[in-house]
């Protein structure tokens, strides 16, 4: 690859880990916890999938920038990320 990281989809991630193994760094945009509208988010997918692929860094910004109690939003996307995966 010849980059020390890579911004990409969800839906990327496990083939890119699968091609590059643990370098480069992931950092995945258009994650969405099973409880939040997708938005303008075509390729997203859930923080316990995006983790079980392989990702580095999760981005999640709207569920939790748009809630009204953002501090408990971001305490339901970690308990998400440690649940195993469900298919989007």
């Amino acid at each position: 690859v010849g980059a020390d990281g890579l911004i990409c989809s969800p839906r990327e991630v496990a083939g890119l880990r699968a091609a590059h193994g643990q370098s480069p760094t992931l950092v995945v945009p258009g994650v969405r916890p099973t409880w939040a509208p997708a938005n303008d988010q075509r390729r997203a997918d859930t923080p316990a999938a995006a983790v079980a692929a392989g990702a580095d860094y999760l981005v999640v910004g709207r569920p939790i920038t748009a809630s009204e109690d953002p501090e408990a939003a971001a305490k339901r996307v970690a308990a998400e990320m440690a649940q195993e995966p469900q298919p989007a």
